[in-house]
């Protein structure tokens, strides 16, 4: 007879050994030539000083060794969330590789440098809403909405359109990854890595 854990198929498990860094950047590599749209889509949750949390969907605009960049209106829900509590959590869930990512850690804002020059790469439509977007306040009327969008295109017809100084950056400072990997059964592969230090990281494989 058959054994079923033998017949299915299983995804290698997760190499202990791997820097989370460079396997970070090897499923993200994965992920950009698997997923149908948006491969740097993450889930980002921010607690407020009460301690109540929340989440939301954003884009992932970059990452190195210091750190995992995205970018907001400063006076949304979640820039005034990390201005008063700079921690944060990320997910990534790519369901074409049946994988995820957690990561945690500290918050800081990216340069204005850094800003101006992610904010120039921009679609030009997308930096007329920053300006005209009061982002998570309450909206009166979607017409309100269009004719600022329609205010702020006449303002700087024939010009650039300069970066708003309430929209910037985040920098997320991973102390903690966890890479989890599908596997048949729900017998899934689960790993974590823990900072002690910048380069020091404490590696555990965790029951599913």
């Amino acid at each position: 007879m058959t054994d079923p854990l033998e017949a299915a198929e299983k995804p290698p498990l997760i190499d202990l050994s791997a820097d989370p860094f460079e396997l970070f950047a090897a499923w993200m590599k994965d992920a950009e030539a698997s997923e149908p749209s948006d491969p740097n889509a993450m889930t980002l949750a921010t607690v407020s000083p009460e301690g109540r949390p929340s989440a939301r969907i954003i884009l992932l605009k970059g990452f190195d060794r210091d750190g995992f960049c995205f970018y907001t209106n400063l006076e949304s829900r979640k820039g005034r969330e990390l201005e008063a509590t700079p921690v944060a959590a990320l997910l990534f869930h790519w369901k074409s590789l049946r994988r995820q990512i957690r990561i945690e850690g500290t918050v800081t804002p990216v340069t204005p440098e850094e800003a101006d020059a992610y904010f120039a790469t921009r679609r030009r439509l997308s930096q007329i809403g920053a300006i005209a977007s009061d982002q998570s306040r309450p909206l009166p009327d979607r017409a309100t909405f269009e004719k600022r969008i329609h205010d702020v295109e006449e303002k700087y017809k024939g010009e650039d359109v300069p970066r708003p100084s309430n929209w910037s950056g985040f920098r997320l400072h991973p102390d903690r990854f966890e890479f989890w990997q599908e596997r048949p059964y729900r017998l899934h592969d689960r790993a974590i890595w823990v900072s002690h230090g910048k380069t020091a990281w404490e590696v555990t494989r965790l029951y599913p």
